[in-house]
C-alpha cells in the first residue's frame, strides 16, 4: 500500500492534519473542475483525471474519518 495512504501506522494528530490538507485539496480540485467547465476549457481526458483524483481524495478522507471516529455501540 502507498505510504501516504497507509493510515494504520499514523497517530491521530497526524491524521487530523492530513485530513484537513486532503479536504482542502478536494475543494481545490472541485473549484478547478467547475472553473474549467464554466470556461469551456475542459477536454475529456483532463476532466476524467481531475475527477479520478478527486474521488481518490474522497475515499482517503472517508478512511481517515472512519479511523478517527470511535466505534459507538448503541
Amino acid at each position: 500500500m502507498n505510504a501516504q495512504s497507509d493510515i494504520s501506522m499514523k497517530t491521530d494528530e497526524v491524521l487530523r492534519v492530513e485530513l484537513e490538507v486532503f479536504r482542502q485539496q478536494h475543494r481545490d480540485l472541485d473549484e478547478a473542475i467547475h472553473a474549467m467547465q464554466e470556461r469551456g476549457m475542459a477536454d475529456a481526458l483532463t476532466m476524467q483525471r481531475l475527477k479520478k483524483q478527486k474521488l481518490r481524495l474522497k475515499d482517503l478522507i472517508a478512511r481517515i474519518e472512519d479511523r478517527l471516529t470511535p466505534d459507538i455501540i448503541a
